[in-house]
């Protein structure tokens, strides 16, 4: 593809070595043409950098002068790549050589399609999907995420029951596709998120603007999931609970997140208990944070606040939201399943 658009595959690395050792050989057998494939280094220590100078001099790197975090990070590379198309990958995702063209493909045919995600897999249990992304990401009205594949802590084997394109709410972080183009316009990660929602908070102001968010069941990666904070983390328990507000209060008309925000702290406060009640102290202690960072932060001026629909609630911007609460179907309903989920409750 002499005139095929360039694609950048950017893995941002902080202390991965080993990460890179094992899977940064299959990402160099993508067949694309028009491929440049970056380290994004945040600050490693380990020798990460000088490995792959050393063993892949086709690899591009740029190196920050600190750890900024996943949104901080990719801000600053990417801010020095120049493609049509970004790739941000994780450094423990396995990759197949053609998974690029599917996701292009797609793209390449709707101007309006921002982002996109391939279909994402366990490493270590292939049949199974992987808790970051499975077969695209969703959200309920209460603002809580889940995915085609994986609602909660449940994840199901992958039987060809989600084998069709579509549009979505939101795409992995793990391994998205974005156009260097719309990047620009939502002016990249906000940075308050560091390391969680952030490409949902990315997706969405996308959204807002009237773009399209798509996964792509033509293309499937591998990921080992957990590398950066794993899931007994009290920090990522902050972080999920803090973001997850910010995220409401960026996105949502102001008339609609002051109803969600206040019904979340309702619901925030019935999972501190169940902390306490399991003995999870810090994870307890870390919601409570969360919320108290949040009420300090809540009256300050948002930035890009154009992206913010403005309009009528029920939009094409929320297409891939539940209408109803996924926490009900989950833990009341006892539905595990997204298939379990009736499509007339989406928008």
């Amino acid at each position: 593809m002499i005139n095929s658009p360039k694609v950048a595959v950017v893995i941002l690395n902080w202390n991965g070595i080993k990460h890179l050792q094992q899977f940064l050989p299959s990402v160099l057998t993508s067949t694309w043409k028009n491929l440049e494939i970056i380290l994004g280094d945040n600050g490693s220590t380990d020798g990460s950098v000088e490995y792959v100078r050393s063993l892949y001099p086709s690899v591009t790197i740029i190196q920050n002068d600190a750890n900024y975090g996943f949104t901080g990070g990719y801000n600053r590379v990417l801010s020095q790549v120049e493609a049509d198309y970004f790739v941000l990958l994780n450094s423990d995702i396995e990759v197949q050589p053609g998974w690029i063209e599917p996701v292009i493909s797609l793209m390449e045919g709707d101007n309006l399609i921002a982002a996109a995600a391939p279909k994402v897999k366990s490493y270590q249990h292939r049949d199974k999907f992987e808790h970051a992304g499975a077969a695209g990401g969703f959200i309920d009205s209460f603002g809580y995420p889940f995915c085609r594949g994986r609602m909660f802590y449940e994840i199901e084997d992958d039987h060809g029951q989600y084998e069709q394109s579509g549009e979505i709410f939101w795409a992995t972080g793990a391994a998205l596709f974005i156009r260097k183009r719309c990047w620009d316009e939502a002016g990249g990660f906000d940075e308050r998120f560091f390391a969680h929602m952030e490409e949902i908070d990315l997706c969405w102001r996308l959204k807002n603007i009237g773009y399209k968010i798509m996964y792509c069941a033509q293309s499937t990666v591998y990921h080992v999931g957990g590398g950066t904070l794993n899931t007994e983390n009290p920090f990522k328990t902050y972080l999920n609970f803090r973001n997850n507000l910010l995220l409401l209060k960026k996105n949502l008309p102001f008339g609609r997140s002051v109803f969600v925000i206040g019904a979340r702290y309702c619901l925030d406060l019935v999972a501190l208990l169940r902390f306490l009640s399991e003995g999870k102290r810090k994870d307890a202690w870390a919601v409570s944070k969360a919320h108290q960072n949040f009420a300090r932060n809540v009256f300050k001026r948002e930035k890009n606040t154009r992206f913010v629909n403005k309009g009528s609630w029920q939009t094409s911007a929320l297409t891939g939201m539940y209408k109803g609460s996924i926490v009900a179907e989950f833990f009341v309903k006892k539905k595990r399943k997204f298939s379990d989920l009736t499509d007339k409750c989406f928008y």
